[in-house]
């Protein structure tokens, strides 16, 4: 089987280097893991959701499958059939369950699937730690890409099981809250306008390290003089629109988001419920009373669309948010040693504050193939060039995704719809 390789090579290169971070990404996941109870690893709340038990088995049938199958020679598989459960999309694989059915799967059990993962784990480990350096050089990319994927499962496990949790009337916290709060309790700055000169920018990977083949070629876009928003729009700006009805208002709403919101009964972001006048959220932790302050989450991209319209503005493209982003050191709140938190207002005086972390951005731009692409050979090339219809460009990150996982030219993708991750926007405007 021709499996093809990701766009940019590994940062790993040396056995410790891949059997350290093997080591730490595997553990970080079943650390998300390990405090559920069994029922919550089969929670799956709708179509686009999967559940932790999946999520966990799949990231392992991906090491299985195009690494150990081959190039372990002596590698024996764990199940004959976890092939059809746990492949995602990879139609070249072979045939797989259904996506909307992942929930009925109750067997394998949860230790059943921990068993598989040991199994993969052990395989894996053995495969670096003896296979010539032909072969290292060779699986290297694969393992660069893997770890990165079961990263991208990690944020996945966590938008997941908050949505499945949500359903619970008795809205459960999974996690306990951490007990500090990063020093960010103050409020956010009053929204300020800082211009960028545009001009002609280099967009895309540098090819310095790893990127995912979406990322790339790099190449040069003009832009227009613009300003972008010192700061995310925050939950207090938010209620502001609501306020002024803006969920009742056509003039602000895309022609399909404007039947979405009236099928669908939007009236607020996702996981927000009043109750006496004040409004509430629902978090990992369990339902906390909003935070004025922080940036607002769970919007779709038709949600941020409307309000930057009803501010009299719009949404960056992604070529100038990677543009002003380029300016500023990727730090932000993310996802630390399997341990959730929450988006929280900005420290810092940072000229644009929170670019990194928190929640992602919508942007204006569609997903589509930058001028040059081709996905890579074999079935890897499903990865994600088989996704560049119908959906809009995410930037920065959020609390929910790993620490270490993000690059400036990451481009994560979602349809227009989609609320159940941790989206935010930023806004910007002409000069």
């Amino acid at each position: 089987m021709r499996l093809g390789m990701p766009f940019d090579s590994p940062i790993l290169t040396s056995r410790p280097d891949i059997l350290d971070h093997f080591g730490k990404v595997r553990a970080d996941s079943e650390q998300l893991a390990c405090g559920l109870t069994a029922e919550d690893w089969m929670l799956q709340s709708m179509p686009d959701a999967s559940p932790v038990k999946w999520n966990l088995a799949h990231t392992s049938w991906f090491f299985e499958t195009f690494i150990l199958l081959v190039h372990a020679s002596d590698y024996e598989l764990f199940h004959p059939k976890f092939g059809y459960l746990f492949n995602s999309y990879y139609n070249q694989v072979g045939k797989m369950h259904p996506r909307p059915n992942r929930g009925m799967i109750s067997r394998p059990s949860a230790g059943d699937v921990l068993r598989f993962r040991r199994h993969v784990d052990d395989a894996v480990m053995r495969l670096v730690e003896t296979a010539p350096d032909e072969v290292i050089d060779e699986i290297a990319p694969l393992m660069a890409l893997g770890l990165a994927h079961e990263e991208q499962h990690q944020e996945l496990l966590l938008t997941d099981l908050k949505h499945g949790l949500f359903q619970n009337p008795l809205l459960p916290g999974a996690y306990e809250e951490p007990s500090h709060d990063d020093g960010t309790a103050g409020g956010q700055p009053d929204l300020a306008w800082e211009r960028m000169e545009g001009g002609l920018c280099e967009i895309g990977s540098s090819r310095d390290g790893f990127a995912f083949d979406n990322e790339g070629p790099r190449h040069k876009v003009y832009l227009h003089p613009f300003e972008l928003a010192n700061r995310p729009v925050t939950n207090r700006d938010y209620l502001a629109f609501m306020r002024d009805g803006g969920y009742d208002n056509p003039v602000h709403w895309l022609s399909d988001a404007w039947e979405t919101v009236r099928g669908e009964g939007w009236r607020a972001p996702l996981y927000w419920r009043e109750a006496d006048g004040a409004w509430l959220e629902y978090t990992l932790f369990g339902e906390r009373p909003l935070r004025l302050d922080a940036p607002v989450c769970h919007v779709s991209f038709y949600e941020a669309a409307a309000y930057a319209s009803w501010a009299e503005a719009r949404l960056p493209t992604e070529f100038e948010w990677e543009a002003a982003a380029s300016l500023f050191p990727l730090e932000g709140r993310f996802l630390k040693d399997g341990a959730p938190t929450a988006p929280r207002p900005a420290a810092g005086d940072a000229r644009l504050r929170q670019l990194f972390g928190d929640v992602w951005e919508w942007t204006a731009s569609p997903y589509v193939a930058y001028p040059g692409y081709a996905p890579p050979s074999g079935a890897i090339g499903e990865y994600n060039g088989k996704f560049m219809s119908g959906q809009m460009v995410l930037r920065g990150g959020s609390c929910a995704t790993p620490e270490g996982h993000l690059r400036l030219s990451y481009r994560n993708f979602f349809p227009p719809a989609a609320r159940w991750q941790f989206s935010g926007l930023r806004l910007a405007r002409d000069l």
